[in-house]
């Protein structure tokens, strides 16, 4: 079981701690316990009744009104919302409940019903991405189990996969080549994958080398391939020192490719690069790239 202090429930729920505090004394509607050394604390159930009070006091709930009520009642409310409401930011919160929860079901759900309402691409860009940062965010300050972030991460990872699968393989002689890879020791690869639906779904050819790729290796491919972008995110994998003259490298061995940049540390540097290198800050503008790159599908030419 996990504990948590207020400053992380408020992390976590976007409630401020005074008003945890407010709602505490007045409603007593959640109740922390106490350590040996009376350190207040709150454990699982806790986190996960805050997160369903939340979800329904941004809808227009009344703390007084939520407080009468179960928390079986609390709970199910917050599902009938979600399930029927079309705004991102409540499909968001009850994403943040489903991995809290480590409900695998419920996850599934949320995902295939705006799926179907909005399309694959547009659930991945207003709904998926905006929900990974927020979980990214909260890994990086210890305010969620790394378990919690992994289990999320795979599922996402999952959906990519199939949507890619989906996707024909051009066979346009005049289709645009793109090569993706991951440095080395750059494991985070939900970015990379979604790049490759994207470029595949627009009828351009791609290969996918995938995470923690040696740059020898990386040569060999670019040497057979001849690739007209190269795609790359980072994130973790380069000191701070090390990116610039990475990206030099990268621009010296492959003069004849255009190199694509994403990722925080991509970001970071972009105002170094040169203008034979293009950073993207948002996925969004990967797409409209390669919309605009991209070449009509063979049978319509």
């Amino acid at each position: 079981m996990s504990t948590y202090s207020i400053k992380d429930l408020e992390q976590l729920s976007g409630i401020k701690a005074h008003t945890l505090r407010m709602w505490e004394q007045r409603y007593s509607i959640i109740k922390p316990k106490r350590t040996p050394t009376n350190i207040r604390y709150y454990d699982d159930s806790d986190l996960r009744l805050l997160l369903n009070i939340s979800f329904l006091n941004s809808n227009g709930f009344k703390i007084s009104k939520i407080a009468k009520k179960t928390h079986e009642e609390i709970g199910a409310l917050v599902m009938k919302i979600a399930e029927s409401s079309l705004e991102f930011s409540n499909q968001i919160r009850a994403l943040v409940i489903a991995m809290v929860n480590l409900d695998e079901r419920r996850f599934e759900k949320i995902i295939a019903t705006n799926t179907l309402q909005f399309g694959f691409e547009n659930t991945m860009i207003n709904m998926i991405y905006p929900f990974l940062q927020r979980i990214g965010i909260l890994w990086q300050t210890g305010n969620i189990n790394p378990a919690h972030e992994h289990f999320i991460s795979n599922l996402v990872r999952q959906k990519i996969i199939v949507a890619i699968d989906g996707q024909i393989t051009s066979g346009n002689p005049y289709a645009k080549k793109y090569l993706l890879f991951l440095p080395e020791n750059e494991l985070h690869e939900l970015s990379l994958l979604f790049a490759a639906y994207v470029i595949k779904s627009r009828h351009n050819r791609v290969i996918y080398l995938g995470q923690n790729l040696p740059h020898e290796d990386l040569k060999s491919v670019n040497e057979v391939y001849e690739p007209d972008y190269m795609f790359t995110v980072l994130t973790s994998s380069l000191t701070k020192q090390e990116v610039p003259n990475y990206i030099t490298t990268l621009c010296n061995d492959f003069p004849n490719t255009k190199l694509l940049l994403s990722g925080y540390q991509a970001i970071k540097h972009k105002e170094q690069l040169g203008a034979s290198v293009q950073v993207f800050n948002q996925m969004n503008e990967f797409v409209e790239f390669v919309d605009g790159n991209s070449v009509k599908p063979f049978a319509m030419q």
